[in-house]
């Protein structure tokens, strides 16, 4: 990948890492300077030899999404705000929000805009034939283990009267969302669908967005779901939230935002610029898993 001045700008250029001073990283810092350098002269970096500070994940293949998951899962500081960021691939958000899921702790960044939940408002009718299933699957979007496709076919056999144990809290609301489908009872089901053992938020934004529009709206005209959602919106807009202990997105959502721990799941999918913004988002560790321990040499 050629880069060239205009790509790092040189007006107010970083000659000191101060940030990598403070956290007592000093080499580090440097070294990402040398990174710097070396980009802009379109240089290969090479990952076999670095500081203490980073490690190298070699992708070849065969365990990749093994590998990637343990990289994810490294030890944040033994501060109290100890933090890890995790960048993933920007073109699949999907792929950020599966690792999110599968590593404990680690929530998703989401856009300011909240399209995803914005766009389910949008889609989403109480009455219709399909409410439940669209409620369940979105539940299971943003939270771990609510076994949407069980709930809901668990839901049918009690509708047709064929289950034969009692339903538990979660089949209880389901059932009464379905017997009375309103704002309020969708509220009341993704309560309860939080409360079962093994369900964790991975997309706690969305979800939070999603409870405050249900809350809110009462299905007149002006204040449907929707229009309760699109306001939620301009609020987070406006208010935003704090990162997470272990925060996973893309290098655009994550530009900006320092931890003390950045690990970068396809280093060998980002450009130069990309490249340098991910490695600079850590200032006291680094792992870059990739295919290749020479990154941008051409």
């Amino acid at each position: 990948m050629k880069t060239s001045a205009h790509t790092f700008p040189l007006s107010g250029e970083l000659e000191t890492p101060w940030r990598w001073i403070n956290a007592g990283k000093e080499g580090f810092g440097r070294w990402l300077l040398d990174v710097r350098r070396r980009l802009l002269n379109s240089e290969a970096i090479d990952l076999t030899v670095t500081p203490d500070e980073v490690s190298w994940v070699y992708l070849d293949g065969t365990e990749d999404m093994v590998r990637q998951m343990r990289a994810a899962r490294t030890a944040a500081l033994p501060t109290a705000d100890g933090r890890v960021l995790i960048i993933g691939r920007s073109t699949s958000p999907q792929s950020q929000r599966d690792m999110a899921s599968r590593t404990p702790g680690a929530v998703t960044v989401e856009n300011v805009d909240l399209r995803d939940f914005v766009d389910f408002a949008q889609r989403f009718d109480f009455p219709s034939a399909d409410a439940f299933p669209k409620l369940a699957t979105f539940a299971g979007d943003v939270m771990t283990n609510v076994g949407a496709p069980d709930l809901i076919n668990r839901v049918g056999s009690l509708q047709g009267g064929t289950a034969r144990k009692a339903p538990s809290n979660t089949e209880k609301a389901a059932f009464a969302f379905c017997s009375d489908p309103s704002p309020k009872s969708a509220a009341n089901l993704l309560v309860e669908i939080n409360k079962e053992g093994g369900v964790r938020q991975h997309r706690p934004a969305v979800l939070r967005a999603c409870m405050k529009a249900l809350k809110q709206c009462d299905g007149t005209e002006g204040n449907t779901f929707y229009d309760a959602a699109v306001r939620i919106r301009e609020q987070n807009r406006l208010i935003g939230h704090p990162l997470a202990k272990r925060s996973v997105g893309s290098t655009l959502l994550l530009k900006g935002l320092e931890a003390d721990v950045c690990v970068i799941l396809e280093a060998h999918d980002l450009d130069a610029n990309n490249l340098y913004v991910a490695m600079t988002r850590g200032s006291a560790m680094l792992v870059l898993c990739s295919t290749s321990d020479q990154m941008l040499n051409g």
